[in-house]
C-alpha cells in the first residue's frame, strides 16, 4: 500500500544555511566598505599643530616619527600596522620649519594665530583588524536586520498560504497494516450484522467470484443503532477481514466556516481511497453532513454542498474502482433520501442492542484481561443489563475495576460488579445525604409500594432488589428485572407498568395521609404520562382512539416538544385518555396496597431495619401478598 511520507525538516541544515549566509553577506558588505573607502583607510584632515603637539607630549599616541623628503611616516602606538602624515610640498621646507616650534615664547591670542598659521595635512590612519571589523559589523548589521524581517514576512506569507491551501484537505485517519487489527472475533454478539458484512469482506477479497455472476458490490454499506453499539468497531472489523486500508473520518469534519471547503474535503478523501483501492471509508455520524435538505437554506449552504458532493462521488466512481463507503448512524430519519437509494447506500445494517446472550459474550471480552472472583456472576448480569449496549457493558467491566482498587480487592468481586451495575444504571450512593427518621419512614413505605404492587400485578416483571439508600438522584430505588429479553410489550403489561409506577405515590397517600404526600413521586408521575402519552399517540391503545396514530411529519411521533399535529378537539380527547390510563393505575395500585397493608407495613419495617433488600430476602415478605379483584384488568 503505498504512503506518503512527509520529511521533517532538518534543523541543523537550516542552522547550517543561515551560518553560510552570514558569512557572505558579511564578506560582501567587507568587499563593499573597501570599495567605498579611501585607498588604504579613512582619511582625516588634522592640522600640523596638533601633530607636533602630540610628538612633543609623552602621551601624545606617537611612537616613531620618520622624515623621507616631502613625507612622514608616523607610527602611533598600539597599533598593528602604522599610520602615516603625509603632505606632499616641492619646497621641502614645510616639514622642517614644523617640526621647529616657530610659536614658542608666544602666549595668548599670538599662540593661537601662530598655530593656526600652519598648514592642514592627511591623517592617514590604516585601522587595525578589529577597527576594519567593527567598521564592516556597522555596515552589516543593518542589511541583515532588513534581510531577516522581510524573510520573516515572506515566510509567515508562505504559512498563510499553505494553510488556507489545506483547508480542502481531508481529515481522514488512515488505518493501515501497521496499525492494530479489529477482525469479527473482535466483535461480540450482533451476528447478523456481522453476517451481511462478510459478504463485502469477500467481495474486496474475491471481486471476480461475484463479477462473473454479474453482481455489484454495494457501493455503501449504512450502520444504524443506537449509540454504543459498535458500530464503528464493526466497521474496522470490515477492514481488518478484508486487509485493505480504512480511511476514518467524522461527519463533523467536513464542515469549515470557510464555503465549499467540505466538498473539497469529500473530493480529496475520494482521491485518497482511489489511490489506496480496494479501501475503505468510514463516515462516522454522518447524519452530521447529510441531513434533509430544504428550501430554507437554499443550494449555497456549505453543508448543502458537502453532501452533494459526497452523492456525486458515491454515484460518480467506476464499479471497478474497490473503494466502499461505510456510514454509521443512530439517527437514520434525519439522512437525505437521496443519500439511502439504490446505487449509493445500497444495504442497511441494524446494529441493535445485545441480547442477553451477547450481553455475556460481550461482558466476557471486557474481563477477559480482568482478575475475577469465583462469585463473579457475568450471567446474571447480562440478565440484569436489558437494553445496555456494548459502551454501557464495557462501562460497568471499568467501574467494577476501578471499585475493586479503591476496596483494596485484588480481584474483582460480587460486591464490586454489584456496585458498578448499580453506579452505571442510577448512579452512585449519595452517603453524604442524611435523612431524618421521618423521611426514611416516607421512602420506606415508597419503595415499599412500589414492590408490592409489582409483585402482585400479573403481567409485571419479578422484584430483584429494594433500597432506601439514596442513589443518583433517587431517594431510593426499586429494581424490576424480566426474566427473558422482549421485543414487544402488551397492552397489559404496560398497564402493570404504569400502575406499579404508581404505587409509591398511593402507598404515602395510605400511611401518611392525602394531604401529605411529597415530591418525592415527582419521577415516577412524569415516567406515567410519558408512557401513556406514548400508548395513546404512538401505539394507538386509548380507548376511544384505539387503533388511531398521530405521526409529526418526517421525523417521527409528536413528543412535547413539538407542535401538534392534530386538531383542538383531538388534543382534548388524548388529554382524557392519558388522564384515564393515569387515574386507572392509581385505582389498582390503591386496591392492592389496601388488600396487602400488613405486608405493606412489614416490608417498611424491613427497609428500615437492613436498608437494603435483595431478592432472596423479600421472597418470604412477599408471598402472603394476595391480588384483589379490583386491581384485576377486566
Amino acid at each position: 500500500m503505498p504512503q506518503t511520507v512527509k520529511k521533517k525538516p532538518n534543523k541543523g541544515s537550516n542552522l547550517i544555511r543561515w551560518i553560510s549566509f552570514t558569512i557572505l553577506l558579511m564578506l560582501g558588505c567587507a568587499l563593499l566598505g573597501s570599495l567605498m573607502l579611501p585607498q588604504g583607510g579613512l582619511v582625516e584632515e588634522v592640522p600640523l599643530s596638533s601633530v607636533i603637539a602630540r610628538a612633543n607630549d609623552a602621551d601624545g599616541n606617537i611612537s616613531k616619527i620618520t622624515v623621507q623628503g616631502d613625507e612622514l611616516r608616523i607610527t602611533l602606538k598600539g597599533k598593528d600596522r602604522y599610520s602615516e602624515i603625509s603632505r606632499k610640498d616641492p619646497s621641502g621646507t614645510l616639514y622642517e620649519q614644523g617640526l621647529i616650534d616657530q610659536c614658542a615664547g608666544l602666549n595668548g591670542d599670538e599662540l593661537t594665530s601662530c598655530q593656526a598659521s600652519y598648514p592642514t595635512i592627511e591623517y592617514l590612519a590604516v585601522t587595525s583588524f578589529w577597527d576594519y571589523a567593527l567598521d564592516i559589523a556597522i555596515i552589516a548589521i543593518p542589511v541583515i536586520i532588513i534581510i531577516l524581517f522581510f524573510s520573516s514576512m515572506m515566510r509567515q506569507a508562505q504559512s498563510m498560504n499553505n494553510q488556507s491551501m489545506g483547508f480542502g484537505k481531508a481529515k481522514a485517519k488512515l488505518y493501515g497494516p501497521d496499525k492494530k487489527k479489529v477482525t469479527f472475533g473482535d466483535v461480540a454478539g450482533n451476528e447478523s450484522a456481522k453476517q451481511d458484512l462478510a459478504e463485502i469482506v469477500d467481495f474486496l477479497k474475491e471481486p471476480k467470484k461475484y463479477e462473473k455472476l454479474g453482481a455489484k458490490i454495494p457501493r455503501g454499506v449504512l450502520l444504524a443503532g443506537e449509540p454504543g453499539t459498535g458500530k464503528t468497531l464493526m466497521a474496522r472489523a470490515v477492514a481488518g477481514e478484508a486487509s485493505v486500508p480504512f480511511f476514518s473520518i467524522s461527519g463533523s469534519e467536513f464542515a469549515e466556516m470557510f464555503v465549499g471547503v467540505g466538498a473539497s474535503r469529500v473530493r480529496d478523501l475520494f482521491a485518497k481511497a482511489k489511490k489506496n483501492a480496494p479501501s475503505i471509508i468510514f463516515i462516522d455520524e454522518i447524519d452530521a453532513v447529510a441531513h434533509k435538505r430544504d428550501a430554507r437554506g437554499g443550494a449555497g449552504r456549505e453543508d448543502e454542498q458537502t453532501l452533494n458532493q459526497i452523492l456525486v462521488e458515491m454515484d460518480g466512481f467506476d464499479n471497478d474502482s474497490g473503494v466502499i463507503v461505510i456510514a454509521a448512524t443512530n439517527r437514520v430519519d434525519m439522512l437525505d433520501k437521496a443519500l439511502l437509494r439504490p446505487g449509493r447506500f445500497d444495504r442497511h445494517v441494524n446494529v441493535a442492542l445485545p441480547e442477553r446472550k451477547d450481553r455475556l459474550e460481550i461482558l466476557k471480552v471486557h474481563f477477559k484481561n480482568k482478575p475475577a472472583a469465583k462469585n463473579v456472576d457475568l450471567d446474571a448480569l447480562a440478565a440484569k443489563t436489558a437494553g445496555s449496549s456494548g459502551a454501557d457493558l464495557a462501562n460497568i467491566a471499568n467501574e467494577a475495576a476501578i471499585t475493586a482498587a479503591r476496596e483494596g480487592h485484588k480481584e474483582i468481586t460480587g460486591s464490586d460488579l454489584t456496585e458498578a451495575f448499580e453506579r452505571v444504571a442510577i448512579g452512585p450512593e449519595r452517603k453524604s445525604k442524611v435523612m431524618n427518621e421521618h423521611e426514611r419512614k416516607v421512602t420506606a413505605y415508597h419503595e415499599a409500594g412500589h414492590a408490592i404492587v409489582g409483585h402482585v400485578l400479573p403481567d409485571s416483571d419479578p422484584v430483584h432488589k429494594v433500597t432506601i439508600i439514596p442513589r443518583g438522584h433517587t431517594g431510593g430505588v426499586t429494581w424490576f428485572l424480566p426474566p427473558e429479553d422482549r421485543s414487544y410489550k402488551s397492552i397489559y403489561e404496560l398497564k402493570d407498568i404504569l400502575a406499579r409506577a404508581m404505587g409509591g405515590r398511593i402507598a404515602e397517600k395510605i400511611i401518611f395521609g392525602d394531604d401529605a404526600v411529597t415530591t418525592g413521586a415527582s419521577s415516577d408521575l412524569k415516567h406515567v404520562a410519558e408512557l401513556s402519552k406514548g400508548m395513546i399517540i404512538e401505539e394507538g391503545m386509548g380507548n376511544q382512539t384505539r387503533n388511531l396514530v398521530y405521526p409529526n411529519g418526517d421525523t417521527g411521533y409528536y413528543t412535547i416538544a413539538t407542535s401538534k399535529p392534530y386538531s383542538e378537539k383531538t388534543a382534548e380527547l388524548i388529554d382524557q385518555e392519558v388522564k384515564g390510563l393515569s387515574d386507572e393505575a392509581a385505582t389498582r395500585a390503591e386496591a392492592v396496597l389496601r388488600a396487602n397493608r400488613p405486608v405493606l407495613d412489614q416490608l417498611a419495617e424491613a427497609l428500615l431495619q437492613h436498608e437494603t433488600l435483595e431478592e432472596n430476602q423479600l421472597e418470604p415478605i412477599l408471598k402472603s401478598a394476595k391480588l384483589p379483584a379490583a386491581a384485576k384488568l377486566h
